[in-house]
């Protein structure tokens, strides 16, 4: 499959112009699509990546991020259902040397399942299982949202 997948550290930053991988997340993504490849993202990336942007830069800024992406013909959503949710319950707790969040590993397994080997995002930890990662510039940890 011609395709790339997209974290929700990548979006964040792709959303975020005040992140520090705005710049270098936004070409990578936008050099995926003009090399005619498809981005690839789960129900359970967007559900945390719409959450992230209402609490850091607000509502209208959501609902905007949505409109981009809800029924883009080059975006592609794969679902988590319960094969898939068990293949990440597995991955949850078989990498104990990690601190992989549920959804990272729904997002490994769906990597692997659809056998993609390159993500957007600004999260660490796709490196570490072995994926290639884009931006490929210094990974930093992603932020955790701002409680209130």
């Amino acid at each position: 499959m011609k395709a790339v997948f997209v974290d929700t550290g990548g979006w964040m930053a792709c959303a975020d112009q005040a992140d520090p991988a705005h710049a270098a997340c936004t070409a990578a993504r936008d050099a995926t699509l003009e090399a005619g490849r498809t981005l690839v993202t789960t129900d359970f990336v967007v559900d945390e990546t719409l959450t992230l942007i209402r609490f850091r830069m607000g509502l209208a800024a959501a609902h905007a991020w949505w409109q981009q992406i809800d029924g883009s013909t080059r975006l592609r959503w794969e679902r988590i259902e319960s094969d898939r949710f068990e293949r990440a319950r597995t991955l949850f707790f078989q990498y104990r040397d990690k601190d992989l969040s549920f959804t990272d590993c729904t997002s490994i397994a769906v990597m692997r399942e659809l056998k993609l080997t390159t993500v957007i995002t600004t999260d660490h930890h796709f490196h570490q299982v072995g994926f290639d990662v884009l931006p490929a510039t210094r990974l930093r940890r992603a932020r955790k949202p701002r409680r209130s």
